[in-house]
C-alpha cells in the first residue's frame, strides 16, 4: 500500500533540481529570471504561500521580490504598481496573490498583468490559448497534476479522466490539459447525476470541490491514480483533502496525500512558468 504514496518531497525536489541546474545556466548566459509578487493584506494563509513562494524562488536560484501593500490599497493604486512591474526588465513573472479585498476587481488586476509575465496563467489570453492547444503560461496546480501524473509513470493518452470540480482555477484548465494529453474526460460538479457511477469508470480521478473528504472508496476504480487538491481544514485543527484518503488507499492506484504533493508542485510550477517567461521575453 505505501508504494502507492506519492512521494511529494521526492518527486518536488527532482523537479526543482532541474530546475536549479537550468537557471545557472541562464545567469552564466546573463539572464537570471526574476518573479515579483504582491500581497494585498494581511490574510494569515495567503502571507504563508506568499513566504513559501519566496522561499522556493530562493532555492533554484530565481531572483524574486514581494510587494505588501496594506489592505486599504486602491484598486488605482494596485494597478500602478502592476503597470510598473510590467515595465520593469529585471521582472519575468507577476504573481498578484488572491484573493484581493473586496473593492479591488480581481479580473481587471489579472487583465492589467502582461500576458507574457502572466506566470500564474490566469489572464484571458493564457486561458484562451490554453482552450486551443496554442502555446502559453499554463496555471500552475493544473499544470502541477499532468506532472504528478506522468512522473508516476501512468500513461494518460486512451485513458478514463474524471475531474471533480469545475472551478476557473483547476476544474476546467485541468480538463482541457487531460483533454490535450488524449484523454477522455468528464468533468463532475454540483449538478451531476450519477457521481458515483461516472468516478469509479476512471482510469484517473482529479478532485478539486473543496469538500473534506468527500469522496470515498465507493467512488473509486481499483487501481485508478486519484490527485486530491483539496485542502481543508477540520473542527480538529487537522487538515484534510477532498478525498477520505485512509478510506481510498487501499482501493485505488497511486495517490497524493494532502497535504505534502499538490500544493509545492503548483509552486514548482510557478518557478517553471518564471523560467519559461524569462527565456521567451529574452528572444
Amino acid at each position: 500500500m505505501a508504494d502507492h504514496i506519492i512521494n511529494g518531497k521526492e518527486l518536488v525536489s527532482d523537479v526543482r533540481g532541474r530546475l536549479k541546474e537550468e537557471v545557472e545556466r541562464l545567469a552564466a548566459e546573463g539572464l537570471q529570471p526574476g518573479l515579483a509578487v504582491i500581497l494585498v493584506g494581511e490574510d494569515p494563509a495567503s502571507a504563508v504561500y506568499v513566504r513559501n513562494k519566496a522561499k522556493a524562488c530562493e532555492q533554484v536560484g530565481i531572483y524574486s521580490e514581494v510587494h505588501r501593500l496594506p489592505a486599504e490599497t486602491t484598486q488605482t493604486e494596485l494597478l500602478e504598481l502592476v503597470h510598473k512591474l510590467n515595465a520593469a526588465a529585471n521582472i519575468h513573472g507577476i504573481l498578484v496573490q488572491l484573493p484581493l479585498p473586496k473593492h479591488i476587481s480581481e479580473d481587471a488586476v489579472i487583465d492589467a498583468i502582461a500576458v507574457e509575465k502572466d506566470v500564474d496563467g490566469f489572464h484571458p489570453i493564457n486561458v484562451g490559448n490554453l482552450s486551443i492547444g496554442k502555446p502559453s503560461l499554463l496555471p500552475c496546480t493544473p499544470a502541477g497534476i499532468i506532472e504528478i501524473i506522468k512522473r508516476t509513470g501512468t500513461s494518460i493518452s486512451g485513458k478514463r479522466a474524471v475531474v471533480i470540480g469545475r472551478s476557473n482555477i483547476v476544474g476546467k484548465p485541468v480538463a482541457m490539459l487531460l483533454l490535450r494529453e488524449s484523454a477522455t474526460v468528464t468533468i463532475c460538479h454540483s449538478r451531476t447525476e450519477n457521481m458515483k457511477e461516472l468516478c469509479r469508470e476512471a482510469d484517473i480521478l482529479v478532485v478539486a470541490i473543496g469538500k473534506p473528504k468527500f469522496v470515498t472508496k465507493e467512488f473509486v476504480k481499483p487501481g485508478a491514480i486519484v490527485i486530491d487538491v483539496g485542502i481543508n481544514r477540520l473542527e480538529d485543527g487537522k487538515l484534510a483533502g477532498d478525498v477520505d484518503f485512509d478510506d481510498v488507499v487501499g482501493i485505488s492506484g497511486p495517490i497524493t496525500p494532502v497535504p505534502g504533493v499538490v500544493g509545492p508542485m503548483t509552486i514548482t510550477m510557478l518557478l517553471q512558468n518564471t523560467v519559461q517567461a524569462a527565456k521567451a521575453l529574452r528572444s
